[in-house]
C-alpha cells in the first residue's frame, strides 16, 4: 500500500489563501488505511479550514472509492464549477489523476507521499518496497535488500552490522541478518552462493514515466 502523511495545516492553510469554494477530498483507498486522507480525515480537515479560514470561505468535503481511477472521478468532475480549489488527500498518483480530470481547478495536495509499506503495528508502517522494477525477493527470503538495507546491498552484509542491527542505529535491522535466517529456516543458505549482477536500473527511474499493459491491450488502451 501506499502510505502518505499529511502535511502540516498551517501550510495549507497557507496554500489555500485566496480561494474561496474549496472541496476537500478524500480517498478510500491506501491513505484510508493508513489514516491520514480518508472521509473520516476529509471531513476533519474540513472543520479545520472552516475555524481557520473564516466564515467567509466556502468549505465542504466528500471522499471517493479511489482518486487513482478516472471513473471514481466523474461525480466530482460533473460539479466542478461549485468550486474554485480542490485539496486532493489522496497520494501523489490520485492527485495527478485528479488533475487531470479537473483540467481548469487547481489541485492541491494535503499529503506527502512517503512509501510503500505495510503495516507492521497498530498505527505503524514501514516501507517494504521501491519499485525498482527487477524484483529479486526469490533469492533472498521475501525481504527486500534494496528498500531494507541501509546501503541496498545485493549480495550479503557490509560488516558494519552488530548483534543483528544495522551500523547506522541500533533501532533498525540489518537486513542481511533478516535474510540468512529466513534463508536458513527455509534450508536455502545455498541460494546465497549466486552472485546477484548489478540492477538494471533502466527498468525503475530511467526513460520516463513508466507503463505496463495487460496482454492484448493495444498501446492507446484500445481491445
Amino acid at each position: 500500500m501506499i502510505v502518505g502523511q499529511q502535511k502540516p495545516v498551517e501550510d495549507l492553510i497557507a496554500k489555500l489563501q485566496g480561494y474561496h469554494r474549496i472541496l476537500v477530498l478524500g480517498c478510500g483507498g491506501c491513505v484510508t488505511v493508513c489514516q491520514t486522507g480518508g472521509a473520516r480525515e476529509a471531513e476533519k480537515m474540513a472543520h479545520l479550514l472552516r475555524m481557520a479560514l473564516g466564515p467567509d470561505i466556502e468549505i465542504e468535503w466528500d471522499s471517493v472509492a479511489r482518486q487513482c481511477e478516472y471513473e471514481f472521478l466523474d461525480p466530482v468532475r460533473a460539479r466542478q464549477d461549485s468550486f474554485d480549489a480542490v485539496l486532493s488527500l489522496a497520494c501523489g498518483v490520485g492527485v495527478q489523476a485528479l488533475a487531470e480530470v479537473l483540467p481548469v481547478v487547481p489541485v492541491i495536495p494535503g499529503l506527502n507521499t512517503v512509501f510503500a509499506g505495510m503495516p507492521v503495528a497498530d498505527g505503524v508502517w514501514e516501507e517494504r518496497c521501491q519499485a525498482c522494477g527487477d524484483c529479486i525477493l526469490d533469492l533472498t527470503g521475501g525481504i527486500c535488500p534494496i528498500t531494507r538495507c541501509s546501503k541496498s546491498l545485493l549480495n550479503g552484509p557490509c560488516g558494519g552490522s552488530q548483534n543483528g542491527k544495522c551500523e547506522i542505529s541500533d533501532t533498525v535491522d540489518c537486513a542481511w541478518q533478516l535474510i540468512y535466517d529466513r534463508l536458513e529456516r527455509q534450508g536455502r543458505l545455498e541460494v546465497l552462493e549466486k552472485l546477484v549482477l548489478p540492477k538494471n536500473w533502466s527498468r525503475s527511474r530511467d526513460g520516463g514515466p513508466r507503463r505496463m499493459m495487460r496482454e492484448g491491450v493495444e498501446p492507446h488502451g484500445e481491445e
